[in-house]
């Protein structure tokens, strides 16, 4: 028996909604998802632009909309195929970032040059590192609950 499958590369925003409605798609469905991740932006080698020029194969690829438009210029993502899922706020943990923060909204401020970054790749319990004092800010999707990465934002 061939089992149909789907090969989703997403960004770390869409990855819990995704944990939870796969079960139920794969079961009504029969198609077997796989799934990998990667950042929306940036130069890294996991971003989901490096995965596709890589040749990193996707059926479906789910990330921010500030990374649709390289990608699709590249030829990476087909154009007209775009579909909005949903708008989710940021939330910010401190104890006291993003790529949109330090290229960005730093700069804007006239604060980057004052500020010392330190970027960690995504799913590397950044949130977590705040609480415990290794970090002074983490940024995060935050979902409708009022939590980031699993835990409550203020």
């Amino acid at each position: 028996m061939n089992t149909a499958q789907l090969k989703v590369l997403m960004s770390g925003g869409f990855s819990g909604a995704c944990q939870q409605l796969l079960p139920e798609f794969e079961r009504t469905t029969g198609i077997k998802v796989t799934t990998g991740s990667g950042s929306s932006q940036g130069t890294g080698p996991q971003t989901i632009g490096a995965q596709l020029a890589r040749g990193v194969p996707a059926d479906v690829v789910i990330l921010s909309r500030e990374g649709l438009k390289e990608l699709i210029a590249a030829n990476r993502i087909a154009a007209g195929t775009d579909v909005d899922l949903a708008r989710t706020p940021l939330g910010v943990a401190g104890s006291t970032g993003g790529i949109w923060l330090t290229t960005d909204l730093f700069p804007r401020l006239g604060i980057a040059e004052k500020i010392n970054v330190k970027v960690t790749p995504r799913g590397t319990e950044a949130t977590g590192m705040v609480a415990a004092g290794d970090a002074g800010l983490d940024s995060a999707e935050a979902l409708t609950d009022g939590t980031a990465r699993g835990r409550r934002l203020s």
